[in-house]
């Protein structure tokens, strides 16, 4: 059995999956053809807690809620504990919710499929945050089921 690579480490992706429970999905809006909309619908699922993260909520004529779940312009705005921090932003915008994620005491920080910062990966995993890129929970949880078959 080879080992993951650091970026796809099955501590971190257990620690998320299992033991954290409210999700900050940075980039969810009411658009349902979004990838972070099924991907939110899936965590939810799976008995997660989805925050909405994204700039439409500071709108006046913006939504209050995708999901059933009230949304905030920011991670900062959110008035209580966020366990993970899952990134549907490009890479070169990503790094900052890593940051903004250690800074409100978040445990683990999840970028997506196709998100990559190794400078966000190194300064999250120094503050001792739990951190996976290029990767879905969706995916992890299949993966998870063969590797432990």
């Amino acid at each position: 059995m080879t080992s993951a690579p650091a970026h796809l480490s099955h501590d971190a992706i257990d620690l998320m999956l299992d033991d954290c429970e409210t999700w900050a999905v940075v980039g969810l809006s009411a658009n349902t053809r979004r990838t972070a909309y099924a991907i939110a619908q899936v965590l939810q699922a799976h008995g997660k807690r989805i925050v909405p993260i994204h700039p439409v909520f500071g709108t006046p004529d913006g939504p209050e809620e995708v999901l059933g779940e009230r949304g905030y312009a920011t991670l900062a705005d959110v008035p209580f504990p966020v366990d993970v921090v899952d990134v549907f932003r490009r890479s070169e915008e990503a790094g900052q919710f890593a940051d903004q994620a250690v800074a409100i005491g978040a445990r683990g920080v999840w970028f997506q499929v196709g998100v990559v910062d190794e400078a966000a990966f190194e300064r999250t995993r120094a503050a001792g945050v739990a951190m996976v890129m290029d990767t879905c929970p969706k995916i992890e949880w299949v993966n998870r089921s063969v590797r432990r078959a």
